[in-house]
């Protein structure tokens, strides 16, 4: 099993999750049967997915299975309980992150099938249909009629980077004039205070991959107030695409520090109604970014790939 790290909760998954849960709350050990009728009105859902998650815990060795009588727990005590929980919570990103990673090295193709994945993986099918869920939820990859998934283009050549930032010089500026744009005063004031705490970090003390995180939440942020849905969501899922597929580059303090001011002074802008100097601000903030060398013209997606041409 991958390395675990902190993941989003779905699916089977999930339901496999709560199924310890309430294992673990009924004080439950090795040995005790797992009713699926039961299990399937306390989690408010059909036979079929608890079926699924049943499964899922089978494959982990959480379970054992007796023809004619069912899912029987395999875990010792409340402690193992616990640590199976987090092992199912982290495991879609751990792989999801591995796929990723093998994606952008072109060690696996642009279209891949669950199958192929299983295979090289040696995950479950429920594991790796998760992991790809994972990753359609940051706009990487696009399920395919049938098994087989296809992988969005990453921002993992020059060519994509510029391509990524003249997508955000054209709708950035106007989601922020659409006649029902509505700023959010409590997340602005939040996002203001991180800006100006990272700007008081010593010279050279701001962490590119820090700054990163921030800077991607800001540009999400002004996609989330715009009244336009469609510009929201291309908004939110080009700079989700941008988190996932970013990488800890270095970038010169100066200019981390200047783009922090900018987005200050957008806020502001926002904050006193000001929204077509806003919208100018943005577009003027984006295009700087075209002033840093290439690997770092979109800051937050360098290239994932070295000798890759444009």
């Amino acid at each position: 099993m991958p390395t675990p790290r902190q993941s989003t909760r779905l699916g089977h998954i999930d339901l496999a999750r709560k199924i310890l849960a309430i294992a673990h709350e009924r004080g439950m050990r090795r040995g005790d049967h797992l009713p699926e009728q039961l299990l399937s009105e306390l989690c408010g859902v059909s036979r079929t997915p608890i079926r699924s998650a049943f499964k899922i815990l089978f494959e982990n060795d959480f379970l054992t299975w007796r023809e004619e009588e069912g899912y029987f727990l395999e875990l010792d005590d409340a402690e193992s309980l616990l640590q199976a929980q987090r092992r199912l919570e982290e495991f879609e990103q751990s792989l999801a992150q591995t796929i990723l990673t093998d994606r952008s090295l072109r060690r696996i193709g642009e279209v891949e099938s669950v199958n192929a994945l299983m295979r090289k993986y040696g995950a479950s099918r429920h594991m790796v249909q998760n992991a790809l869920k994972v990753l359609s939820q940051d706009g990487i990859v696009t399920q395919l009629p049938g098994r087989s998934w296809s992988f969005q283009p990453l921002l993992d050549s020059p060519r994509a980077q510029e391509q990524s930032l003249n997508f955000r010089m054209a709708i950035e500026p106007q989601a922020i004039l659409e006649p029902n744009f509505r700023l959010d005063p409590k997340k602005a004031g939040v996002l203001r205070l991180r800006m100006q705490d990272m700007l008081q970090a010593r010279e050279g003390g701001i962490g590119s991959t820090t700054f990163l995180a921030l800077d991607t939440d800001f540009h999400s942020f002004v996609g989330e107030c715009s009244g336009n849905q469609f510009a929201r969501n291309a908004i939110i899922a080009h700079h989700r695409l941008r988190r996932a597929t970013q990488r800890a580059i270095s970038i010169p303090d100066f200019r981390l520090r200047q783009a922090l001011k900018e987005h200050i002074e957008i806020l502001e802008s926002l904050q006193t109604g000001q929204f077509e100097l806003a919208a100018d601000l943005m577009l003027v903030h984006l295009r700087r970014s075209r002033t840093v060398r290439p690997e770092t013209v979109n800051r937050g997606a360098p290239p994932m790939v070295r000798g890759v041409r444009a």
